[in-house]
Parts: C-alpha cells; structure tokens; sequence
C-alpha cells in the first residue's frame, strides 16, 4: 500500500489501550511529520475529546469506523499502511476488522489474549493474507511480553548450544503468583 494516506491507524483511540497508543504517538512524533497516523473509533466527537485531551495536534487525522459495519473497516483499512487495533474482545469485534485488512493488504496488529479466536483467525485468513500482502500480527501488548521474551531467550540459548534456532517453541504457566 505504498500510496496509502497513513502509516499507522489507531483504531479504538477512545478506549482506554487505544487512548495510550494515540498519546505515545502524540508525545513520540508530534513535530516529527516522518510518521503519518491517524486515530480511529465510532465517535467523531469522542475522537476530538481524546485528541484534545492527549495534547495531539489539532490537524490530526480522525476516522470514524464501527465493528459492526464492515464498509467503514474497509475504508480505513484502505487508507493506511497498518492499523493497530485495540477493540475487543475481538472475538465478537475483531473479524471484520481482520477481514478488511487482509482484503486491502493492509497490516493488522491487535493486542489479543485471545487463542481460540486467533487460531480460527488464521486458519481461516492466512492463504489471503499471503496473497494480498497484509502481515496479521496478534498480541502485541503486555500479556504477550512474558511469552516474547522467553521465546527470545529459549532461541539464543538453542544458537549458543546447538548453533540453530529451535524450529519450535512451546511454552506453558505452571505456577502464577501476585494479584492484580
């Protein structure tokens, strides 16, 4: 999509996750034009709360897109490079979303917890994805952390020992302590 508008849309900017993403980018690149984004949600106005409230420039772009109306996905998904999703859960919002962006090329990052639903996802969305180019990529967020690093660790130890990455890596939560 190398004419696309955006390279990034933030897509639930008036949820609490999104809000935080839409701040990070404000703080990160608000003098810097080398990244174009813009936020998306239901609300026209909500979304001009939430860019006021973040300190985002007032010329930022807003998107109005609803889960429930596929049209208005696509027509996000058609303007950007990527869309960072942070509407859930996604297993009742997520797939037209996720159809939208495989059916554009567009990237799909979303911060799901989600197994189930992610399997589903990419048995059914992985051949057209790979056609059309888009990258889906699930659980971006804290609660894949833990897992990301230990992957990274696992794989530097298998180089370190058997001079290659493991072909696969499995992990598991044998015990959980703290509160939330």
């Amino acid at each position: 999509m190398s004419s696309a508008k955006f390279d990034i849309v933030i897509y639930g900017a008036t949820g609490f996750t999104g809000q935080l993403v839409a701040e990070y980018l404000t703080r990160h690149y608000k003098t810097d034009n080398s990244l174009k984004w813009a936020m998306a949600g239901r609300s026209l106005g909500k979304l001009k709360s939430v860019r006021d409230a973040i300190g985002a420039p007032g010329n930022t772009p807003l998107i109005v897109a609803d889960a429930s109306d596929a049209a208005s996905l696509k027509a996000m998904a058609e303007q950007t490079m990527s869309v960072i999703t942070t509407v859930g859960p996604y297993q009742l919002y997520g797939e037209e979303l996720l159809a939208a962006c495989v059916a554009t090329g567009t990237d799909y990052f979303d911060l799901c917890g989600e197994p189930i639903w992610m399997r589903q996802m990419i048995d059914k969305y992985e051949a057209a994805a790979k056609e059309s180019g888009a990258r889906i990529v699930f659980s971006c967020g804290y609660d894949s952390v833990p897992f990301e690093l230990g992957t990274f660790f696992v794989q530097e130890e298998a180089k370190r020992v058997f001079g290659a990455p493991a072909p696969r890596v499995k992990g598991r939560v044998r015990d959980m302590r703290g509160t939330l």
